[in-house]
């Protein structure tokens, strides 16, 4: 089994936070998102990983990956020139993927349990596709499946003005090698793109066996500003405990699951967790409110922040309140006037923001 994780694309729904940093890299609880699907794929135990990257941001993707060591695989980058479908990434994938069977992962996309016991079930099955949906409330956004009453895919529609059920696909599926005859045998859509929904009809069309599984815990996909704080919340819900390892001076307060750097510094300030202060924050005179993460080398000086996300570098400064908000790297929000309102926003990196 090898596993192909997709982190190309152009994020254009998180501009202008994407114009200076791959969507995948964007992080949730100061952890990018490519690392939270690398560690589903070391825990299923998969030590081959194609990664497809774009000439935009491929450079960026392979300076936090490496070589895979930080999770025990082994990374082939593969080079996708243009967004031509998922399709098409599995079709230039072939040489690095060759005969094995594989799960291709969308690295924008956060699963609550991982991959591990679906990947002994697609195993034990001896299936040729098995793919992730989830029930959502609005399924003519995302591709869509009908499932008959053993579990098996009938039918998948993209993006259905009246959709047929509310199972959407999530952005993991597992193939077996068949599933590159199917892409031989399909055409561009009307968009121009080889689509996997096209490819995996193609497969059942030619008898392949394909089943889906309905996901019960939580999934995410962090395309947009209010999914992605959304994800950051959750992930801080799940994932964090109570580990306060930084300078926290006798005015301060800290209560709750609240993760802190060692090499961070609290003075004068409360924080409610759950809440990630990153390396060599300096936070002074400030609320830091729950289901924030504040990254590495931020300073916050006399603001109060709620359910944010600030990046690595950023200065926040004598901003009343600041909630909702997503700040890229190294972005500056300062007061300079009476301002008594809570600001939401979502700026990119190396702005400054004055109020």
């Amino acid at each position: 089994m090898k596993a192909l994780v997709l982190s190309g694309g152009k994020g254009t729904r998180l501009r202008p936070l994407t114009h200076t940093m791959p969507k995948q890299l964007v992080p949730v609880a100061n952890e990018p998102i490519l690392g939270y699907v690398f560690r589903h794929i070391q825990d299923a135990g998969i030590k081959e990983v194609g990664v497809v990257v774009s000439p935009e941001t491929g450079n960026d993707v392979r300076r936090f990956l490496g070589k895979g060591n930080r999770w025990r695989v082994r990374i082939t980058y593969i080079l996708q020139a243009e967004p031509l479908g998922l399709a098409h990434a599995v079709k230039i994938a072939r040489p690095f993927l060759g005969d094995s069977a594989f799960v291709m992962y969308l690295g924008d996309n956060l699963l609550a349990q991982g991959i591990r016991e679906f990947t002994e079930a697609f195993h034990a099955a001896a299936l040729d596709a098995l793919i992730f949906l989830k029930e959502v409330e609005n399924p003519q956004a995302f591709g869509v499946a009908v499932l008959n009453k053993k579990g098996d895919v009938i039918k998948l529609i993209e993006k259905p003005k009246k959709p047929p059920s509310n199972l959407a696909l999530v952005g993991v599926y597992f193939f077996s090698p068949k599933i590159h005859e199917a892409i031989d045998r399909i055409r561009p859509s009307a968009r121009g793109e080889l689509e996997i929904t096209d490819a995996i009809q193609a497969l059942m069309r030619g008898g392949g066996s394909v089943r889906g599984q309905i996901l019960k815990e939580w999934w995410l996909d962090t395309g947009k500003k209010d999914d992605f704080l959304a994800a950051n919340t959750v992930v801080l819900d799940d994932y964090i405990k109570r580990d306060v390892q930084g300078s926290v001076d006798s005015k301060s307060k800290v209560s709750g699951r609240v993760r802190i750097d060692k090499t961070a510094k609290i003075v004068n300030s409360s924080i409610r967790g759950p809440v990630v202060i990153g390396k060599r924050c300096k936070i002074v005179d400030a609320f830091i409110g729950p289901y924030t993460t504040i990254g590495h080398g931020t300073r916050v000086i006399n603001s109060a922040i709620e359910h944010s996300v600030i990046l690595d570098k950023c200065s926040i400064e004598n901003i009343t309140r600041l909630e909702d908000s997503l700040i890229g790297r190294e972005a500056r929000v300062v007061h300079v006037k009476n301002h008594s309102h809570a600001l939401r926003l979502m700026i990119g990196a190396n702005n400054v923001v004055e109020v």
